[in-house]
C-alpha cells in the first residue's frame, strides 16, 4: 500500500470495516472479533483519533507475539493477516480480518459485532441468533409436542387452496407428506413453524385504533393460527382506514383506500415472518387518523441496516426459514428480498403516503402526508348524489348516519334504532368509527370510549356536512 492510498483511508475515517489504533492492546483483539463476526475489516495501528500518523515501534517478534495473543484469546482461534506500511518515516501496521464462516467468535468468553464505527457487545439472544444464521438454522425449525391431529382444519384448508392457487408447490394430496417435503414435519415431529401456522400458540397480533396516543377507539387481539391471522388483521385494518370513491366516466365507481392494501398486507406478513419468536412481545399495529405503525420484536440481522433496505439490491435474509418458505409456497410473499422494492413501487400511485423504518424493535411507519383526497385532473366531480361527494371522500354509511342525527346526544342503541340496524359490530365499524375519524361526530367522554353513558354529537364539521347532504338531496 502506498502512502497516498493510506492517506485516503485515513481521510475516510473509521467505519464498519475500518478502525484506527495507536498501539496493540485488548481493544484491538475485540475489534478483530467484531470484524470476524460481521463483514470483516481492517485495523490500522499507529494512527490516533485525530487521524494523524504517529506510528508504532516494531521488534522482530512484535507481529508474531500479537498473532499468538489473538490466537490464544479467541474461540475459535482467529488468524488475521499483518502488513507493514511505511509512511512519513513512521511505521503503520495493517491487520486484515476476514469474516469468519462459523460464528460467533469470542474474546475471553465475550462476543462482539461491528455496528457502524464501534464494537457492540452481543446479548445472549443475539449470540444464539448469530449461531443459527451461521449454520443455516432457525428457531422455527425446532420440534414441538403438538400433534398433527390437533392442527386447525380451517387453517389447513386455507393452505391447500392457497398452494393450489399459487402453483408453486405440487401437492401429493396428503398433507402429512407435503409437510415433510416442506420441512414442517421433521423426524416425525411437527416443527415450531407448523404450530405457529396451523396450531394453538401463545403469540399474538395486537391491533388498536387510536384517536390520539392516549385514546383507543377499538382494539383486537388475534390469537389465530398465522395462516388465518393475516386475513383477520387485514379485515380490521380495512375497517379502520378511509375508503373513498372516484368516477372516471364508467358506470361503475372506483375505490381508493387511504393506503395501498397490497403494501399493508406485505408489511403485516413481514412482521409475522421476521418476528423473533423467542420474544413473547406481540406484533403491534397502531392505526391513527393519518398514520399506521407496525412493530415486531426482532432487530435486523447483523450487517443489515435500515439504509440497506432502502436499496433495490439488498440481500434477502430470513429469520424464520420455514415460515418464509410456507408463505412463499402459498403465494403470499417472495423470498428474494423484493418486499421493500415492491413497497416503493406500490406507493408511486400514492404520492400523499410516506413511510419510514426504525430499528428499535423493528418499526415500520406509514403516514398520510396530506389530508386532501388525491383526484386526477380528468376525474369528473359528481354532485347531486348522496354518498358520492368525491371531494369530501364521504362514504354512504357515514352520510346515512349524519342524516339521522340532530343536535341532541345519542347512544349507540338509539342511533342503531334510527338507522334500523341490528348488527352492532357492523354499525360501529362502517358507520360510527369512520364518522369519528372524519371528525363529523364527537364523543361525550373522549377519554373513556366505552363509558356506559357515552353519547355522540355532531361536530361543527359534521353539521356542515349534513347541511351539504340536505342541499344536494333537494
Amino acid at each position: 500500500m502506498t502512502k497516498k492510498q493510506l492517506q485516503h483511508i485515513i481521510n475516510q475515517g473509521e467505519s464498519q470495516t475500518v478502525e484506527f489504533k495507536t498501539s496493540f492492546n485488548k481493544e484491538v483483539i475485540e475489534t478483530v472479533v467484531a470484524f470476524s463476526n460481521t463483514k470483516g475489516g481492517k485495523i490500522y495501528l499507529g494512527i490516533n483519533d485525530k487521524k494523524e500518523i504517529v506510528g508504532v515501534q516494531l521488534s522482530d517478534e512484535s507481529i508474531q507475539n500479537w498473532l499468538n495473543e489473538i490466537k490464544q484469546s479467541t474461540q475459535p482461534a482467529v488468524f488475521p493477516d499483518f502488513n507493514v506500511i511505511e509512511a512519513d518515516n513512521k511505521t503503520v501496521v495493517e491487520i486484515v480480518v476476514d469474516e469468519f464462516p462459523l460464528k460467533p467468535i469470542a474474546y475471553k468468553n465475550r462476543y462482539f459485532s461491528r455496528k457502524q464505527n464501534s464494537n457492540h457487545l452481543l446479548s445472549i439472544d443475539e449470540i444464539a441468533e448469530m449461531r443459527f444464521v451461521s449454520i443455516s438454522y432457525s428457531f422455527d425449525s425446532f420440534a414441538v409436542e403438538t400433534k398433527f391431529e390437533e392442527l386447525d382444519e380451517k387453517a389447513l384448508n386455507r393452505f391447500r387452496s392457497r398452494v393450489l392457487q399459487s402453483g408453486r408447490f405440487l401437492s401429493s394430496g396428503n398433507l402429512k407428506e407435503d409437510f415433510e417435503k416442506i420441512g414442517l414435519i421433521n423426524n416425525g415431529k411437527l416443527t415450531r413453524a407448523a404450530q405457529l401456522l396451523f396450531g394453538t400458540h401463545h403469540t399474538t397480533i395486537h391491533i388498536g385504533r387510536f384517536k390520539t396516543r392516549e385514546t383507543i377507539i377499538d382494539d383486537l387481539v388475534i390469537r389465530e393460527p398465522l395462516m388465518l391471522a393475516i386475513e383477520e388483521a387485514m379485515n380490521f385494518v380495512k375497517r379502520n382506514i378511509q375508503l373513498s370513491y372516484f368516477f372516471t366516466g364508467e358506470l361503475q365507481r372506483g375505490e381508493r383506500w387511504q393506503y395501498p392494501l397490497q403494501a399493508l398486507r406485505e408489511l403485516i406478513l413481514n412482521a409475522i415472518v421476521h418476528k423473533d419468536y423467542t420474544d413473547p412481545t406481540d406484533v403491534i399495529i397502531k392505526i391513527f387518523d393519518n398514520s399506521i405503525e407496525i412493530a415486531n420484536p426482532g432487530h435486523l440481522k447483523e450487517g443489515i441496516t435500515v439504509e440497506d433496505l432502502q436499496k433495490d439490491n439488498y440481500q434477502a435474509w430470513h429469520r424464520n426459514k420455514l415460515l418464509t418458505e410456507t408463505f412463499y409456497l402459498t403465494g403470499d410473499i417472495e423470498k428474494y428480498g423484493t418486499g421493500f422494492v415492491r413497497l416503493r413501487d406500490w406507493l408511486k400511485d400514492y404520492p400523499e403516503v410516506s413511510y419510514q423504518l426504525e430499528d428499535k424493535r423493528f418499526v415500520m411507519l406509514m403516514r398520510v402526508t396530506s389530508n386532501n383526497a388525491v383526484i386526477s385532473e380528468d376525474t369528473p366531480q359528481v354532485t347531486g348524489q348522496v354518498g358520492e361527494q368525491v371531494g369530501e371522500q364521504v362514504g354512504e354509511q357515514v352520510i346515512k348516519l349524519l342524516s339521522v342525527m340532530d343536535n341532541e346526544g345519542k347512544s349507540v342503541p338509539e342511533l342503531m334504532a334510527l338507522l334500523q340496524l341490528k348488527g352492532r359490530r357492523n354499525f360501529l365499524y362502517t358507520y360510527l368509527y369512520p364518522s369519528i375519524r372524519a371528525n363529523y361526530i364527537s364523543m361525550l367522554y373522549t377519554d373513556i370510549p366505552n363509558h356506559p353513558k357515552q353519547r355522540y354529537y355532531l361536530t361543527e364539521k359534521g353539521k356542515e356536512q349534513k347541511n351539504t347532504i340536505i342541499n344536494d338531496n333537494e
